[in-house]
């Protein structure tokens, strides 16, 4: 038993990118519903500033590493020279200490260029997946300090139905854990790949939200389009037979029953047909059986009654 509801469909993936680091808007790559694929630039900041800190901090890692491999040789000659008890070791902790500082100094001057590298990154806003602009926030020119949101967008490779369901249908809802989204378009239903319940209801209309996620790069259905969400509430006993054992004969459906050895034709009213099943509205019982083989039964049928007559 099902329960078909509204529902509207949204994306998954809904965000703004902003900027992270400060300057002025050089470059705009895309506009708004314009398909970005993922990685994809959208936006470059100028970067004059970032480039040339970047250079800075270049300049100062090679100073450091430089003066690290003269305090490693000067620690390397006084260890030397320690050990055959020729220096004091004052000068020896000196020499340590100085190497230790010399090392830190090195580690400092790479991390300013990691810095430096990062904040040159930031001045080329990419996507951060595959999608469509919705809306586009800043000018070519303007400038932007972190923060400043620059576009939003969204993916059409995840999407959700929300819909909300009454109170008196959440509980076997939330049992049966089912639902199909019906699209407007009157196509094939799309089975949920999952659902999330809202642990609470509205206090105004007492409804419970409820997100029925599509499964990944459904096609046909796009944000803010309404659809029928048929949610399972019940179990319903219905009769079916293998779609391989109807025959048509016109507008009559029908199918070999058999019973105690003997074949005979019964007309029946079909109804749903899923997958490899079809469902028997009338003409027959739960528990008869009938021939897999119409084409065979019908055989056989015809030259039991042709041997019954020859024997009148």
């Amino acid at each position: 038993v099902e329960q078909v509801l509204d529902g509207v469909v949204e994306a998954v993936h809904q965000s703004t990118v902003s900027a992270q680091t400060a300057g002025r808007v050089e470059d705009i790559m895309v506009d708004v519903n314009d398909f970005v694929p993922q990685g994809a630039p959208i936006i470059r900041i100028r970067n004059i500033e970032q480039r040339a800190g970047l250079e800075q901090a270049q300049a100062n890692l090679r100073e450091a590493e430089a003066r690290f491999l003269e305090a490693q040789a000067d620690y390397n000659r006084m260890r030397g020279i320690y050990e055959k008890q020729l220096v004091s070791k004052a000068q020896m902790d000196a020499a340590t200490a100085g190497f230790s500082a010399a090392k830190a100094r090195l580690e400092a001057a790479q991390a300013g260029v990691s810095q430096a590298r990062e904040s040159l990154g930031y001045t080329t806003i990419n996507a951060p997946y595959s999608g469509i602009v919705l809306e586009r926030h800043v000018q070519l020119g303007e400038t932007v300090q972190p923060g400043k949101p620059l576009m939003t967008g969204f993916s059409l490779d995840e999407l959700r139905v929300v819909t909300n369901v009454p109170q008196r249908l959440i509980v076997p809802a939330r049992q049966y854990q089912q639902a199909r989204v019906l699209p407007p378009n009157g196509g094939k239903s799309i089975a949920a790949a999952k659902l999330t319940f809202f642990p609470y209801a509205d206090p105004q209309s007492n409804v419970f939200k409820v997100r029925v996620y599509l499964p990944k790069k459904t096609e046909g259905l796009y944000p803010g389009m309404f659809v029928k969400v048929a949610f399972r509430v019940g179990e319903d006993s219905r009769l079916t037979a293998p779609r391989q054992a109807l025959i048509q004969r016109g507008e009559v459906s029908g199918v070999y029953a058999v019973r105690d050895g003997q074949v005979s034709l019964r007309q029946v009213r079909p109804g749903r047909t899923a997958g490899e099943v079809v469902e028997i509205l009338a003409g027959l019982e739960p528990g008869e059986q009938i021939a897999l083989d119409p084409i065979q039964a019908g055989v056989y049928l015809k030259s039991h009654q042709q041997q019954r007559t020859a024997e009148k």
